[in-house]
């Protein structure tokens, strides 16, 4: 190939007449134009950083036959390139849409050797001169220059799969001006992109990655399982197990998310053991697209059935909305009759330490629970557990990845544990999910449900112990307590009851049951599990927000009142009992006491003469003045803030209610 032609030949070709140089070289071309050489023009391949492919022809050639053999050498070129790409992609390597664009070349190139061997024929028959052959040439030309063009850019960047045909696409715009050029290049991108819609159609009838050389722009995680959904707080499983990978191709790029999510969704029921298969029609073929977006419309079809028949499944078959109606019941203590009983038999198990508590002890005093009141009727309420955390609640939501707590603001004692705490404050109740509702229901969902039950659940035991204080001093409503520390502490009680009431009705009348109300209306009118799951998240983050439970400087401040709470609720007994003293029954009445002491001495009680005693009514005011103080300081703030969180004025109403009152007793 590399050799010169007096080396070759004994005559050059500059001897003969020009008429026989012309049919010389048209013999020649002619063979050149199928690869192989002739006897005075040669192909030389040039190696290098770019390839490259020259014809040498004899110098002694007349110039004007030299200028038009020179016209016809970028076909001959284009043949070469092309039959390159043809046998190189066509190796088992190349992936699925490489051999299917080969294919397509192939039988380009068998018309092209047809149309020289037709050529041939006529120059056999003396019907072909050179100015001809070049005439009969430029159909041809121009196609296998763009093809040729496209080969070498996908040679040189090694593409595959949805890049070559990308190339094609862009290709095909580019070329919008010749009419016949951009028909030929939309003919390749149709059957290079069959293989690829194979892949497709499968994914989006039957939820199935048939994809051997990685050329789908879907990817598969299959480390990640089902069975994640109910530990993994960030749901992988779901956003993960199947993603969008680089290279969408860009008629698919628009409905890209609509195809992934298809084939999830039918994976899905597919995990379930429920038939997959979409119903075929005659028009849902995705073995080609075109210019009316056919396939798009048989995708969206295709979404449309995985969707909805997705969404019946886990409404109907899995009762998804009364799953959500039974943990609404008991983490959202919507029915209190169970939790009631529950605090009162596992009074004594909850006053321990954390460390010293028994779980199993709680979930049978819990079963014990659910069965004599009336979630014995609710047939999900044997999912429910019980879990005793290790930290309190402000702790647990600076460590959970979801919660937005900033510190920065706050500092660092928004998230100090406390001296001590008992397992009243860490108990949360749990629920068991499984498969495919464990998609809306996850680990993360569960999580936020178990914060607002923790703070409802600690809210409920300071309203029961302020009722126990209330009650001892009801007790001792028949004796004459006016201006005593036991009066001044009975109106402190019944603020501080107010203020619990008020906090315990603005969790669950102002947040918790108009954004449960709303979500359930939202549900009915989902369209697909996606929707179902954005609104339950959305649900449960606003229910988080308007709980206080974003907010750790308020929900300090919240704490600390109930702190105090407990606190007063535990030495009522001590002021009360330091106020009064019981009389013996075998004691002698003395005759000078008047009808009144009398009277009060049959009932057991009697006034101590300590009535005033320094120490009880400095306890009295001291609590006094210090939960006066602190609930001033939460009505300011949430003022304040009101203005940036809305929700924050209906708090707001109710504890300065709280506040007004006691100013007015």
């Amino acid at each position: 190939m590399n050799q010169t032609t007096g080396a070759n030949f004994e005559k050059p070709i500059g001897c003969y007449s020009p008429s026989v140089q012309e049919l010389i070289v048209i013999d020649d071309v002619l063979s050149a134009m199928v690869g192989v050489e002739g006897r005075y023009i040669l192909i030389k391949a040039v190696h290098g950083k770019n390839d490259d492919i020259t014809f040498l022809v004899d110098p002694s050639t007349d110039l004007a036959l030299q200028e038009l053999a020179k016209r016809i050498f970028p076909l001959c070129k284009s043949f070469l390139l092309i039959n390159q790409f043809v046998e190189s992609r066509s190796q088992f390597q190349s992936g699925l849409v490489n051999h299917a664009f080969s294919a397509a070349l192939r039988a380009l190139l068998l018309d092209y050797q047809a149309m020289v061997a037709q050529l041939e024929h006529q120059f056999r028959l003396g019907r072909l001169s050179l100015q001809g052959l070049w005439f009969y040439c430029q159909p041809m030309m121009r196609s296998m220059q763009a093809l040729s063009t496209v080969i070498q850019k996908a040679s040189v960047n090694n593409f595959s799969g949805s890049a070559v045909l990308n190339l094609l696409q862009s290709q095909a715009k580019a070329m919008a001006g010749d009419n016949a050029v951009r028909l030929l290049l939309e003919k390749m991108t149709e059957c290079a992109s069959s293989a690829y819609m194979s892949i497709l159609e499968r994914w989006v009838y039957e939820g199935v990655i048939d994809d051997p050389y990685g050329e789908f722009f879907i990817a598969e995680d299959k480390s990640l399982q089902k069975e994640s959904l109910t530990q993994d707080y960030e749901a992988k499983y779901w956003r993960q197990r199947y993603s969008l990978k680089d290279g969408i191709p860009s008629f698919l790029a628009n409905i890209a998310g609509t195809i992934l999510t298809t084939g999830k969704y039918l994976n899905v029921m597919r995990e379930c053991g429920h038939n997959v298969q979409v119903p075929p029609s005659e028009n849902s073929k995705l073995m080609s697209f075109g210019s009316n977006h056919q396939y798009l419309e048989c995708i969206k079809a295709a979404y449309n059935f995985a969707s909805g028949e997705l969404l019946n499944l886990i409404k109907e078959k899995y009762d998804l909305t009364g799953r959500l109606r039974s943990i609404k019941h008991y983490l959202l203590l919507d029915q209190g009759d169970f939790l009631v009983h529950f605090m009162d038999i596992a009074r004594d198990e909850l006053a321990k330490k954390p460390d010293e508590v028994s779980v199993e002890k709680l979930q049978s005093l819990l079963d014990l629970a659910l069965r004599t009141t009336a979630a014995a009727a609710d047939p999900f309420h044997e999912g429910l557990t019980c879990v005793v955390e290790r930290s309190s609640l402000l702790r647990r939501l600076g460590t959970f990845n979801d919660l937005e707590v900033s510190q920065r603001n706050s500092g660092n004692n928004d998230l100090e544990e406390p001296v001590s705490i008992t397992s009243l404050e860490t108990f949360s109740l749990s629920y068991k999910v499984h498969w495919p509702l464990s998609i809306v229901l996850s680990r993360k969902a569960l999580t936020k449900y178990q914060l607002i039950f923790r703070f409802l659940f600690h809210c409920k035991h300071v309203d029961r112990q302020l009722c126990g204080a209330w009650q001892v001093h009801q007790g001792v409503r028949a004796l004459n307590t006016r201006g005593t520390a036991i009066s001044r502490s009975s109106l402190l009680c019944r603020s501080m009851l107010k203020f619990i009431n008020s906090l315990l009705h603005y969790l669950t009348f102002e947040v918790i049951e108009p954004n449960w109300h709303l979500m359930y209306n939202r549900l009915q009118s989902a369209n697909s599990i996606d929707e179902v799951i954005q609104h339950h998240d959305f649900f449960l983050d606003k229910c988080l927000r308007e709980c206080l439970l974003h907010l750790p400087g308020l929900l300090k401040k919240v704490e600390k009142l109930k702190s105090m709470c407990l606190q007063y609720a535990a030495a009522t007994q001590w002021l009360i009992s330091s106020s009064i003293e019981l009389h013996n029954p075998e004691e002698p009445i003395d005759d000078s006491i008047g009808l009144n002491k009398a009277k009060q001495r049959k009932s057991g009680q009697v006034l101590k003469s300590t009535t005033r005693n320094v120490a009880v009514t400095d306890s009295v005011l001291k609590f006094e003045k210090e939960f006066n103080t602190e609930l001033q300081s939460l009505g300011s703030i949430l003022n304040s803030s009101s203005q940036a969180e809305p929700y924050l004025a209906h708090l707001a109403q109710w504890i300065l209610g709280v506040k007004n009152e006691q100013n007015g007793l």
